[in-house]
């Protein structure tokens, strides 16, 4: 049976359904398939062979924190996206609120 097959069962025997989209609209797929080939590149053929699902399934979970939080992201400035997002969000709650004045003026 071909992967995409295996794949759609997969994917209907937990309830989900792939999202399927044209290129160059939101449900573009090339950002996902590059991020799979660094994944595979970086942890899967790199660091194995593997003995099993769980070593595997614990190098992902070590893999995933290490790639959301710690590695230097250069579209960021070389900082941690984990970093970067904080400083967002601080910086998003030091800004004054913008407040409309009302108009009590009668028409």
């Amino acid at each position: 049976m071909p992967n995409r097959f295996r794949y759609t069962d997969r994917l209907a025997g937990i309830g989900a359904s792939a999202l399927v989209g044209s290129v160059a609209d939101p449900c573009d797929n090339a950002m996902a398939e590059a991020l799979n080939g660094t994944f595979k590149a970086q942890l899967i053929e790199m660091q194995g062979p593997w003995t099993g699902f769980d070593q595997v399934e614990r190098a992902i979970f070590q893999w995933v924190t290490w790639y959301n939080q710690e590695r230097l992201h250069s579209a960021l400035g070389y900082i941690p996206p984990a970093e970067y997002e904080r400083d967002f969000r601080r910086s998003q709650e030091q800004a004054p609120a913008v407040r409309l004045k009302q108009d009590h003026r009668t028409l």
